[in-house]
């Protein structure tokens, strides 16, 4: 078969019939896990920008930042149509007129044609999900929640404020909404063997989701993973090791669950390590190389997964 897992820009294209690119936002959103609603630490591997770009902070409006990557995804891809991504901290963490105004900005730009709301399983209420499912009627929707790992201790140990069963409703609260649920996994957490993970990947693959996001666990500065990691106390995942338990991981997921990603783009002048997470087409090709070898695909493994 030609392609061994179902990537993205491949479903995008059965949809639109063209290249469709996401572009990052910044809008400027909180995080309970910041702002002393649940904690002040935020998640030990989450540094004061919240894996966002900072362009809310150099004054860039919503619109601004739409126009801005129009511009360099139309030239760079040949990028016809964009999905907003509002990725920063916790996109509907505010009140609900903040939220429509927000969404409704960006979706009033030419060619945008859907949202991607990056959020927390504890951060969604009835209100922000018919907000999202009325315009699911005309866009494509997709909520993106933030799981990281089906196991409770290791969501306890990275200070991530919910549970498991806390995703599970999340999940089931936006089935039957047309809103597409992309869940966000990290590998190489803290104390996970590959046991762990793998069965991460079966406790996702039972769910009915639509998209995964599998990332590397990766340590940048202004973080209480950077401590851990200079106290010696936490060691990353070497590149080949990455590399076999992405593979194991698409195994053992439905073959029609869309790849959103399948590793990070840390900002390089944060990174503190691993150097080779910055060599991303290096990784992706490796991924592709493996499961060639094994001449395997995204779900082989469904069957005996019990998923």
């Amino acid at each position: 078969m030609n392609k061994r897992y179902y990537d993205f820009n491949t479903y995008l294209r059965s949809i639109f019939g063209c290249r469709v690119q996401k572009i990052t936002l910044d809008a400027g959103l909180s995080c309970p896990n910041r702002d002393g609603t649940i904690s002040r630490k935020g998640c030990i591997f989450c540094n004061p920008r919240g894996s966002g770009t900072g362009a809310h902070a150099k004054g860039l409006s919503v619109t601004d930042q739409l126009v801005n990557g129009k511009a360099r995804l139309s030239k760079r891809y040949k990028a016809k149509k964009f999905i907003a991504y509002f990725q920063s901290f916790t996109n509907t963490y505010a009140p609900i007129d903040r939220l429509k105004s927000l969404y409704e900005e960006a979706m009033a730009i030419d060619d945008v044609v859907g949202l991607s709301i990056g959020t927390r399983p504890d951060c969604v209420d009835e209100p922000i999900l018919n907000l999202l499912q009325g315009y699911a009627k005309h866009h494509q929707i997709w909520i993106e929640y933030g799981l990281q790992s089906a196991h409770d201790a290791t969501l306890a140990l990275i200070n991530r404020g919910h549970d498991f069963q806390c995703f599970k409703k999340a999940v089931e609260a936006t089935r039957n909404r047309s809103i597409k649920v992309c869940a966000h996994v990290i590998l190489g957490l803290p104390d996970e063997k590959r046991s762990h993970m793998l069965e991460t990947a079966k406790a996702v693959a039972k769910m009915e989701i639509d998209g995964i996001k599998i990332h590397l666990l990766y340590v940048v500065k202004g973080t209480e993973l950077e401590k851990i990691y200079q106290q010696g106390r936490y060691k990353c995942l070497e590149q080949k090791e990455y590399v076999n338990l992405v593979c194991d991981f698409l195994e053992l997921i439905p073959h029609n669950m869309v790849i959103q990603r399948l590793t990070g783009d840390p900002h390089p002048e944060e990174l503190v390590a691993p150097a080779w997470s910055l060599r991303k087409t290096e990784t992706l090709a490796l991924i592709k190389k493996t499961l060639e070898k094994r001449d395997s695909w995204q779900g082989i493994k469904m069957s005996n997964s019990g998923g």
